[in-house]
């Protein structure tokens, strides 16, 4: 019988049961993490007190690198090494104060069996919010347990019974009462019949989604299975942001002036200067116009109904952002791109929606949106915002009224259609995005949201399903310093909405969502929003999605 030297399986040291693991992702990208170590940091001794008051001393899975300047875990490559030290059955926190790559820790987490808690600090400063709804979508689509919860200084009674009740039993009970499975029988019948009749025409005739690069800055939720996606009758056409950077290449000086002549007599106002590290150059914006140009001849050569450009990573590397150009792809009115040879314009008079960070379930989610939106006459712009923090306002709303509710920052990179901001173009600034994530610079399409009333979404996976959430919310005014506060306390670059959400507190709303972004879609008034909604979830249905209804909606 042969003899073979077999390999040493390693194993962690037992984690005692008044103790818990700590674990700090963070970002593919070095200069984030260093900028943004010092609010982590701050966040962690927060929470190890909090802990050690309810008798758990917290430990920390991996070290500070003082070569690095920061004690994130910011590679997949590094979150395995960590994970080989960690127990599989200890109590595991994973503390975000900062965005995330969630494939970093995906592959320990998949295997751990010891309760998983995610905790992220209730402010605006760092995306942190955002990368812990990202992780929580992305273990929930892969069928993990674990228990969530967040605070503003980790001291207040909310977050400490959850704790408590996560130290006692490995999890936390939220309230998610707000929620309530669509009963199709009660939608009005004529948005039932045309949702049924879009979700039919969709089945039968089929649409593609291209996608330049798939899975974009960890975002494994965001990547819906051929499986899942083909029997809604969309089928994805994998493209390459290498051959987007091609396509640049072949666009004519000329087309793209056109481009930005367009904007200019638009009345879009871009802050520009002279310092390609820090500030927006007329070069960087040249390119823009030019990918812009290249993503929409693309989207006809393949036949697209829908794209999403990943930009992060590679492309960020080649070109400045692509914020400008997704904005500009998601309104109707936009400046024309013809075919390179017949001249012909393409997509006329059309919005060709756009999914951010090759979001695929924002994808699904916008093409059904256009559909339904184009049917009913409604203006069908959309775009994905991050949910990224919010406060309660009450005082003067700018405009002569008054606002006493809690008002949500939805915030984005720079990739909203203009016709959702006050004043449309002409209410618009470009601004260079921040150097920290776009070394190469690039403009935003970046504006105030115009008061009105939306339909919120957010399509998941969840159980090997297609699930849909639906929900209904307004946009308010709010004053200017109010406005300016509220950028300053989180990205003043980025396109700003001022959304209250009808029916569904933060609390319900953070314990709910499955991702990191949320689809918005305007309508003329708060009955013709009801309309929108009943058609859209009758359309969702008949694709075979798992539809929800969230708060106050007043159909199914």
């Amino acid at each position: 019988m042969s003899q073979y030297a077999l390999p040493e399986l390693y194993q962690p040291k037992p984690v005692a049961d008044n103790e818990a693991i700590l674990i700090a992702n963070g970002d593919l990208r070095l200069s984030a993490n260093q900028k943004c170590w010092a609010a982590q940091e701050a966040m962690e001794q927060a929470v190890t007190a909090a802990f050690a008051k309810e008798g758990i001393t917290v430990k920390r899975g991996h070290p500070y690198d003082p070569a690095q300047k920061h004690g994130f875990i910011g590679s997949q490559k590094h979150g395995m090494a960590v994970f080989k030290n960690i127990h599989p059955d200890a109590k595991l926190i994973v503390a975000e104060s900062v965005w995330q790559y969630s494939h970093h820790i995906l592959h320990g987490l998949r295997h751990h069996r010891g309760p998983i808690l995610t905790v992220a600090n209730w402010s605006g400063e760092w995306p942190g919010l955002v990368g812990m709804l990202n992780l929580n979508g992305s273990l929930t689509k892969m069928g993990v347990k674990y228990s969530t919860i967040w605070s503003r200084d980790f001291t207040d009674n909310f977050f400490l019974n959850g704790i408590r009740q996560w130290i006692k039993a490995g999890q936390i009970d939220h309230d998610t009462s707000h929620v309530r499975d669509l009963v199709l029988g009660k939608l009005p019948e004529a948005e039932r019949v045309l949702g049924e009749a879009l979700a039919a025409q969709l089945g039968r005739e089929k649409a593609i989604m291209g996608i330049f690069d798939e899975g974009c800055m960890g975002m494994y939720n965001a990547i819906i299975d051929d499986e899942m996606l083909n029997p809604t009758g969309v089928y994805k056409e994998r493209l390459s942001q290498s051959a987007l950077f091609a396509g640049m290449q072949l666009v004519r000086d000329a087309e793209a002036q056109k481009v930005r002549d367009w904007l200019d007599a638009k009345g879009l106002t871009f802050i520009t200067g002279t310092d390609e590290e820090s500030e927006l150059t007329n070069a960087q914006i040249f390119d823009q116009c030019k990918m812009y140009i290249a993503a929409v001849r693309i989207a006809d050569e393949f036949g697209c109904a829908t794209i999403g450009i990943q930009y992060q990573q590679g492309l960020k590397d080649l070109s400045p952002a692509s914020d400008l150009v997704e904005g500009l792809l998601n309104n109707v009115e936009r400046p024309p791109v013809y075919h390179a040879e017949t001249g012909e314009e393409l997509y006329p008079e059309q919005a060709i929606p756009h999914f951010n960070e090759v979001d695929e379930d924002a994808g699904l989610d916008a093409l059904a949106t256009n559909r339904v939106w184009n049917a009913i006459g409604f203006d069908p712009a959309t775009t994905l915002h991050d949910l990224r923090w919010g406060e309660h306002y009450s005082g003067p709303d700018g405009l002569g009224g008054t606002v006493d509710e809690y008002v949500w920052v939805f915030l984005i990179s720079g990739a909203a259609p203009a016709s959702h901001f006050i004043d449309g173009y002409a209410g618009a600034i470009s601004q260079r995005q921040p150097p920290m994530y776009f070394r190469l610079g690039g403009g935003t399409l970046t504006g105030i949201s115009k008061p009105g009333e939306i339909v919120w979404s957010r399509v998941f996976v969840m159980d090997g399903e297609l699930h849909v959430d639906l929900g209904r919310a307004s946009v308010v005014h709010l004053p200017k310093e109010e406005t300016e506060r509220r950028w300053q306390l989180t990205t003043p670059q980025w396109p700003i909405m001022h959304a209250v959400t009808h029916g569904v507190s933060r609390d319900q709303m953070m314990a709910r969502h499955k991702a990191n972004h949320l689809n918005v879609a305007y309508a003329p008034s708060a009955e013709a929003a009801d309309q929108a909604l009943a058609a859209k979830a009758a359309m969702f249905a008949a694709m075979g999605l798992k539809v929800h209804l969230c708060g106050d909606v007043t159909v199914g």
